[in-house]
């Protein structure tokens, strides 16, 4: 067991390519593990080649087929959606744990969503103990971990994501842990969160946080798509390995970078492989 390295399919998106040639990229980086995102439905820039999102109509077992031709494993899913808003989110992480157990990814990370403008907090929480339990009864029979992120309004703080994750006791239900985000909320220090999850990560997202970014935005939003070059940024990479050394003795855990172009997703994988 040990801590490895792997990327979300994000890092290809400025080069409008699709899934494949982003898999390709990802094994000639020397990428060992990849995080697609997926999709409800049918979408143009998908559909035409330009995009990397792969809808949950087609085959599972296409998008294995492809990562077993480049040497690449599934560390999980990018499959979020708005647990707050059953009408969507419940049949969606439903469809995604099933796509995410016959293509060989252990992981459909999520979070709580924006929420709905007219509901109370109270509401919002009864909303999501329907969605996690309706998605976690899938994910056990499927043995896929739900990895729930911090990113929205209530898991911006530990506090808030604990209390998510204490809604619905499920073995099926863990943390993915983003650095960026938990950074970027500016109201707890992100080692110290990290070490209160530490022992129920399932997936982490290593997202790294520009310089100018931080003084821009920290404290005034919960969270952002993709960061910089892991090691160019804010985050401390080494202190987060020695976080989660201890857990990575039982089982696998997968640092995900989180970036938005080719270039970065290079000077990520070096610097965090001379870390290892």
């Amino acid at each position: 067991m040990a801590i490895k390295i792997g990327v979300n399919m994000e890092f290809v998106r400025h080069d409008d390519k699709p899934f494949a040639w982003g898999v390709a990229k990802a094994a000639e980086i020397g990428y060992e593990y990849i995080e697609p995102m997926v999709h409800l439905g049918r979408e143009l820039l998908s559909e035409a080649g330009y995009f990397h999102s792969v809808s949950m109509y087609d085959d599972p077992r296409w998008m294995a087929e492809i990562c077993d031709k480049h040497n690449i494993k599934l560390s999980g899913l990018s499959s979020h959606t708005p647990l707050i808003k059953p009408e969507i989110s419940v049949e969606y992480l439903k469809m995604a744990i099933r796509f995410a157990a016959d293509a060989g990814a252990p992981v459909v990370n999520t979070d709580e969503g924006p929420k709905p403008i007219w509901s109370s907090e109270e509401l919002d929480y009864q909303l999501m103990t329907y969605t996690l339990t309706e998605a976690s009864m899938v994910a056990e029979r499927h043995g896929v971990s739900i990895g729930l992120e911090p990113h929205q309004q209530y898991s911006k703080t530990p506090d808030g994501l604990d209390r998510i994750y204490n809604l619905v006791d499920s073995p099926a239900i863990g943390i993915n842990f983003d650095t960026g985000n938990s950074y970027l909320a500016g109201g707890s220090d992100p080692y110290e969160w990290l070490e209160n999850v530490k022992d129920r990560l399932v997936h982490v997202h290593a997202k790294d946080i520009s310089m100018s970014q931080s003084d821009a935005e920290r404290g005034k939003v919960t969270g952002t798509p993709v960061g910089c070059a892991c090691g160019e940024g804010v985050v401390d990479w080494k202190k987060v390995i020695d976080i989660i050394k201890p857990v990575a003795e039982d089982k696998d855990i997968i640092l995900s970078v989180e970036c938005g172009r080719v270039d970065e997703a290079e000077r990520s994988f070096e610097h965090l492989t001379k870390l290892l």
